[in-house]
């Protein structure tokens, strides 16, 4: 009989380590996405003032739609990174947290694992930064395509290409702008069953 409760008893320590084990690599691919996104903010900045400089230079103005394409591009990686380091915190908080819970409670106390994932969301100042994060974000990816756009269509060549070209760069961007405003996550925790 003794040694069906020592089984007993290492099963759910297996289980504990497998659970620490899964929020150890998500943790660490949660670093690596918000590291990532940080520097997709400076390569659209780079990116944007490398396009007008190159554009002034030359005189092309047309070269201007390259613009809203690197924008774009680097505005999808952006959110996709941020939609996967929420999902990985909502994961965490909803999935693996109550599964670790229920392996080691004894009944007699309440284990609150993972409490930061929870905490950090309930701080009365997070809704108004994540509106400020919002508005940078579509400062930062949106509006420099936009005014480019809008700089091509008073000045620039107005050629069939350019304006089908600007049509759809237009398209891309109002595509990215949605994306992002779709998951911001300004109202807070969402409450998931």
């Amino acid at each position: 009989m003794p040694a069906i409760t020592d089984t007993a008893a290492v099963i759910p320590e297996h289980a504990v380590k497998a659970l620490m084990s899964e929020y150890d690599a998500l943790k660490a691919e949660e670093r690596q996405r918000i590291g990532a996104r940080s520097q997709l903010l400076y390569a659209t900045l780079t990116a944007v003032a490398g396009i007008i400089t190159v554009t002034a230079t030359m005189g092309r103005l047309e070269l201007l739609l390259l613009l809203p394409l690197a924008t774009t591009v680097l505005g999808w990686a952006y959110v996709t990174n941020d939609h996967k380091i929420a999902a990985i915190g909502r994961y965490v908080r909803g999935r693996l947290g109550p599964r670790l819970v229920g392996l080691v409670e004894d009944g007699s106390s309440d284990i609150d694992v993972f409490k930061w994932e929870k905490y950090h969301r309930e701080d009365p100042l997070r809704p108004s930064r994540k509106r400020l994060q919002l508005a940078v974000d579509l400062a930062a990816f949106c509006v420099p395509p936009l005014s480019a756009l809008i700089v091509l269509w008073l000045l620039g060549p107005h050629t069939p290409m350019v304006l089908i070209g600007s049509a759809a760069a237009l398209a891309t961007v109002v595509v990215l702008a949605t994306q992002i405003v779709r998951y911001a996550d300004v109202a807070g925790p969402v409450q998931r069953t």
